[in-house]
């Protein structure tokens, strides 16, 4: 009887007090990759297979009107609308093709053109999680400041400001982000308005109004070639996930 007890009390105990692994999530990571963008998508997708939450369940829904297949992968038929609306309409597409991620737990976006060189995991896991710009660490950025834009951020407001090459959530406030914003930059549409960069300024307009509740560091959007930005950051990172060089010209054409 004594020893039954003991072994109730130690099971009891367990349950309390001890940390059990944490169930894994379905994790949707969103590539926008038309036109010559493909091309970057399989070894990104290679990457972050080997580096990427890789203890949760991870799907890749990829917008692009090239090839790519994959169990993994999710393919959705997107087709190019020229600069600057193939990535400023990012947002808009994810809306459009909300219902492909109703089974996700949480939703991150990434540019094509990058690849996830060292681990990437819980750390990240947040209900709205944004990325500090390596070209303005430190600083205020360049913001919208025209009042007729929707993203429209005033001289008093914004301390940090953030990329749009990573950045997501839980799936509910991340589909929350999409839905205001792409009201927001078909409003600035009728008005014949284009926000200085893009879905980028439309998303740090979102994160004054909504504080991220994960602000990751550069490391996250890390420029391959570093070398300039490292002099003003003050300090140094682990590269995780690298922004690739690439000639942009050539890719919007």
């Amino acid at each position: 009887m004594k020893k039954m007890r003991c072994t109730y009390f130690w099971i009891l105990f367990s349950t309390l007090f001890f940390v059990h692994p944490c169930l894994a999530d379905n994790i949707g990571l969103l590539i926008v990759a038309t036109g010559r963008y493909i091309d970057f998508v399989p070894a990104l997708i290679a990457s972050a297979r080997k580096n990427f939450c890789t203890n949760h369940e991870v799907t890749y829904f990829v917008f692009t009107d090239g090839a790519i297949e994959g169990d993994d992968i999710v393919r959705i038929e997107e087709k190019r609308m020229g600069w600057p609306y193939d990535t400023m309409m990012r947002l808009a597409m994810y809306h459009l093709h909300r219902a492909q991620f109703e089974t996700m737990d949480y939703l991150f976006a990434i540019d094509a053109d990058m690849r996830i060189e060292n681990t990437v995991g819980d750390k990240i896991l947040s209900d709205r999680v944004a990325t500090l710009h390596p070209g303005y660490f430190g600083g205020r950025g360049t913001y919208e400041t025209r009042r007729e834009s929707t993203a429209c951020v005033s001289g008093g407001e914004g301390t940090r400001y953030f990329a749009g090459g990573f950045n997501g959530g839980s799936q509910e406030e991340f589909l929350k982000m999409v839905r205001t914003i792409t009201i927001n930059i078909a409003t600035d549409l009728s008005r014949n308005i284009v926000a200085i960069w893009h879905d980028e300024s439309h998303i740090n307009r979102y994160f004054i109004d909504n504080p991220p509740t994960k602000i990751l560091s550069p490391a996250y959007c890390y420029p391959e070639n570093a070398g300039h930005y490292r002099g003003r950051w003050g300090k140094s990172f682990t590269r995780r996930i690298v922004a690739l060089d690439k000639a942009h010209a050539q890719l919007r054409q």
